[in-house]
């Protein structure tokens, strides 16, 4: 196990599939505290200024994308990554 482990460093740089009818995946860079989600209609953001908490509790939800529409939508700044 690493020691980066209970902050959710190890995790948080690893893309993973999320188990969402709305989000297809996510990442969150701790450095730099930026929540990359990409959406299953194949657009990206990049949310910015988002806690590790809050990154946390994102990947740790039931429904990300009622999660993601609760606690982050419209909460933080974003652009989208040009395809």
């Amino acid at each position: 196990m690493s020691s980066d482990q209970g902050t959710g460093r190890r995790l948080a740089r690893s893309k993973r599939p999320m188990p969402s009818t709305v989000i297809r995946s996510a990442r969150y860079d701790p450095d730099r505290e930026v929540l990359d989600i990409i959406f299953t209609t194949g657009r990206r953001y990049l949310y910015h200024g988002v806690p590790a908490a809050t990154a946390d509790a994102f990947r740790a939800a039931f429904s990300k994308g009622r999660h993601f529409n609760a606690y982050i939508r419209d909460r933080y700044e974003c652009t989208e990554v040009p395809a």
